[in-house]
């Protein structure tokens, strides 16, 4: 009997109040969607839907069919709840009017 080869990898995922990585030992050439189901973190996090999540490999994104490497971090994404180009535009202009209000009221800038 031949035994694959098993490779450590590890399964993060993190809401804003708790945060979880998992250990996984898998067999090498598992795709990343495999990888996530075998460690148990859906179980842990219902409300993970891979068909909308992203993901990735230390902060690459990739694909869930994608294979792993010995020692890689599979990170599951959340949505984003905010553009971050929309709120780089509101704070620039914000701190537009700040100055503008602070050079009215007689302070240097």
């Amino acid at each position: 009997m031949v035994c694959a080869e098993q490779i450590a990898v590890e399964v993060a995922y993190a809401l804003p109040e708790r945060q979880l990585i998992l250990p996984c030992t898998v067999p090498a050439g598992a795709t990343i969607e495999e990888v996530i189901r075998a460690s148990g973190i859906l179980q842990q996090f219902p409300g993970i839907d891979l068909a909308h999540s992203q993901v990735g490999v230390f902060g690459r994104l990739v694909s869930l069919a994608d294979t792993l490497h010995p020692g890689d971090r599979v990170e599951i994404y959340r949505p984003l709840i905010a553009d971050p180009k929309e709120v780089r535009k509101r704070r620039a202009a914000a701190g537009k009017v700040m100055k503008k209000g602070a050079a009215a009221a007689g302070e240097e800038t």
